[in-house]
């Protein structure tokens, strides 16, 4: 299959469920479809805008309850679980067995103060388990064992109880029941948390002879790359290995058999070196209509080089870069209108004054001859979100070749 660039654009649009109707009335069954085209949602803490998990639902459906993404998460049945998939993400709960793989090769994951309490306090790890056990579900606050710890880092000084829960949950032992309104995970034991149907899947493992392990292993690279396939709908081995993060090798020994299965076709894409695949139920629509901000954890940016290859857009969050380096800001949203990125804005809640701030905003070289097009859709995507956010105000104030059309589009 050969195919231009627009095409395997639009390709991989519509296999993100961008597109469609939005803004209609949203229960659990329109989350349900977008669990089930997308697999996982990206988990990010911070709060500038809205958290990261929040917003493809945002994107694909528009404004909907963020309460339905929370009980399908944290209530019976649970619809999706938290895991490690592209990273810390809320994961189709169909892929709970499938990742036990992932479960059982913790240790060659784990972070190096996980691996410290391994070898130092085994028995620590332990203690905590059976406090899970007997208590749960409880945070690490719940479990605190009283220790000073160093304040100099604010992102890791955890606490030993933190640390153990960590990997017991990285590990498969415990998993996560919910989240408090601080954003700290409840942990559980998987049997109080998961589906039974789905647990009793993923115990064929334990039981499993090292041989078998082999063969589990690659018939659940093969699903994970045929979920990976059928939500980005056109991809590269490094396209289809970064989706839920699984190995080259591994990658392309699950392609060669969903090929041999009809389920990818090769194809090409022009200007691009490497070779694609097509998922074989892939919608190829002539055109996408869509006006809608995507995350910088969105699924669909997930691979920068693809992000580059298929639409020219260099893209770079600012939030991990020096303040004195940032170009566009430091949470910055991409513009999607139609079937190209057309903008790029960075933009905060100003939770206190009920304002949606606009800290820069930049239209893209592809949309230049769109100018006033592009600060008019963005503009009423702006309204749409605000909305959805319960602000009442929209500042431009930033920076940006595109902030004075944009200012001059939301004041209209």
């Amino acid at each position: 299959m050969k195919l231009t660039q627009a095409q395997a654009r639009r390709i991989g649009l519509a296999a993100q469920g961008l597109g469609g109707d939005r803004d209609r009335s949203v229960g659990m069954r329109q989350v349900q479809r977008v669990i089930d085209t997308l697999g996982q949602f990206q988990i990010d803490a911070v709060n500038v805008l809205a958290r990261a998990q929040y917003m493809p639902l945002f994107t694909r459906l528009g404004a909907y309850d963020p309460a339905l993404l929370t009980r399908a998460a944290a209530t019976p049945p649970r619809r999706v679980f938290e895991f490690w998939g592209h990273a810390a993400s809320l994961i189709d709960i169909r892929l709970y067995p499938v990742l036990r793989f992932r479960a059982a090769q913790a240790h060659e994951h784990a972070w190096d103060m996980m691996r410290t309490l391994l070898d130092t306090q085994p028995a620590v790890i332990e203690e905590i388990f059976d406090a899970v056990a007997r208590h749960g579900p409880v945070t690490a606050r719940n479990l605190d064992l009283g220790e000073d710890r160093p304040r100099d880092n604010w992102g890791w000084n955890w606490s030993v109880s933190k640390t153990a829960l960590e990997w017991l949950f990285r590990c498969g032992r415990v998993t996560v029941a919910g989240r408090t309104s601080q954003f700290e995970r409840i942990y559980d034991l998987p049997e109080r948390v998961i589906p039974r149907p789905f647990l009793k899947a993923s115990q064929v493992w334990e039981s499993a002879s090292a041989e078998e392990r082999i063969g589990l292993s690659h018939a659940a690279h093969v699903e994970l790359v045929r979920r990976g396939a059928q939500a980005l709908g056109v991809g590269t081995l490094r396209c289809l290995s970064d989706y839920f993060r699984t190995g080259l090798a591994s990658t392309r020994a699950a392609i060669d058999d969903l090929v041999r299965t009809g389920e990818l076709l090769p194809a090409t894409v022009d200007g691009a070196k490497e070779p694609a695949w097509v998922w074989h139920a892939a919608a190829r629509p002539r055109h996408i209509r869509a006006a809608a901000l995507v995350s910088p954890f969105d699924s669909l940016v997930f691979e920068r080089r693809r992000l580059l290859s298929l639409f020219g857009t260099d893209y770079t969050i600012g939030l991990y870069t020096p303040r004195e380096q940032r170009v566009h800001g430091y949470y910055v949203y991409l513009f999607l209108l139609d079937d190209v990125f057309a903008a790029r804005v960075d933009l905060k809640a100003d939770r206190a004054s009920g304002t949606l701030l606009v800290q820069s905003a930049w239209l893209e070289p592809v949309a230049e001859t769109q100018r006033v097009r592009v600060g008019q859709q963005l503009a009423g995507e702006l309204r749409r979100l605000a909305g959805w956010l319960n602000l009442t105000d929209i500042a431009v104030t930033g920076k940006g070749d595109l902030a004075r059309d944009l200012a001059a589009a939301v004041g209209r």
